[in-house]
């Protein structure tokens, strides 16, 4: 990892104003929030092709279906917490059971909002979207993937949900890093565990990594970028060829990437896996470093738990 960190919805803002550029049918919408959600680099560029829908997150939606049968590729944007939370209806019915072409950026996802609170701090989105027919799921972990999923949701003929996040994270990839939907990526070859991560966390699994590795301890970690469909592959690989296998996520581990691991792992091949996330309660306000130690999301809860 690079001593540069950069947050995954910054990265958003910036890819979408390229994007803006090289397809005139990018649209963007947002409710009321494009200087957090940093949609305001593309609506200075190109304000025909921007609008501002207000606190109606729901009308967003919809309005945003509208667009897509008209040809449009919109990208609408808000908090994780309005997004998949105050539009469910309306990504449901208006937008992926028509299977229409809406992107949607949700910022601000996880715990590591932070100071925000239990309101703001959607623990629950992961779940709702990989439930929905039809629908892409992606959390990115850093500034070159964000840039890659971003652009290939663009070229997805459907809904995509892309969860972004608050906090500045480290960067990962080098830029020619190759990227696939729906294919994970192993990074190093451990036996003794694999430690399934996506988003915010990939970061703190490779810190784990590393810090075992000065302990005799050889682990492997997969950045599950794609939620659905998830790689299923990899996930038998890794059961077959590691001692252990744990997940971590800022997110609920009810329904989230754990449970799409484990539903695998159930129909394939019975293994147990250890899951690691927010246990099934709401989330508090402070620091978004703080919370991810009081709710047991860092490098130190992988290492106790390899370790037990």
């Amino acid at each position: 990892m690079k001593e540069e960190k950069k947050a995954t919805r910054q990265s958003y803002g910036e890819v979408l104003e390229k994007l803006g550029e090289e397809n005139e049918n990018v649209v963007v919408l947002d409710a009321d929030l494009s200087s957090a959600t940093k949609t305001n680099i593309f609506a200075k560029k190109y304000p025909e092709r921007f609008f501002d829908m207000g606190i109606a997150e729901a009308n967003m939606a919809s309005t945003a279906a509208g667009m897509a049968t008209c040809g449009k590729i919109p990208f609408i944007s808000t908090f994780a917490m309005f997004a998949a939370g105050r539009s469910y209806d309306q990504i449901r019915n208006s937008i992926c059971y028509p299977n229409l072409n809406v992107k949607i950026g949700a910022t601000h996802s996880g715990i590591t909002v932070g100071e925000d609170g239990a309101t703001h701090q959607m623990l629950e989105d992961i779940s709702l979207m990989r439930t929905l027919p039809n629908m892409t799921v992606i959390c990115p972990s850093d500034d070159i993937q964000t840039k890659w999923a971003v652009k290939e949701a663009s070229k997805i003929n459907g809904p995509v949900y892309l969860r972004l996040c608050r906090l500045d994270t480290p960067i990962i990839y080098e830029e020619n890093q190759k990227f696939e939907i729906g294919k994970a990526i192993q990074i190093g070859e451990g036996t003794d565990a694999t430690v399934f991560a996506t988003g915010v966390t990939v970061a703190e699994a490779l810190k784990a990594k590393e810090l075992l590795e000065k302990q005799g301890i050889n682990i492997r970690v997969v950045d599950i970028h794609t939620i659905k469909p998830i790689d299923e592959e990899i996930i038998i690989k890794s059961a077959k060829e590691t001692k252990k296998l744990i997940s971590i996520e800022d997110h609920s581990i009810i329904g989230g990437l754990g449970s799409a691991i484990s539903e695998v792992l159930t129909d394939k091949c019975g293994t147990k896996l250890v899951r690691i996330g927010i246990k099934d309660t709401f989330g508090k306000s402070g620091k978004a470093q703080d919370l991810m130690k009081y709710f047991g999301i860092t490098s130190e809860d992988i290492i106790k738990n390899i370790k037990n």
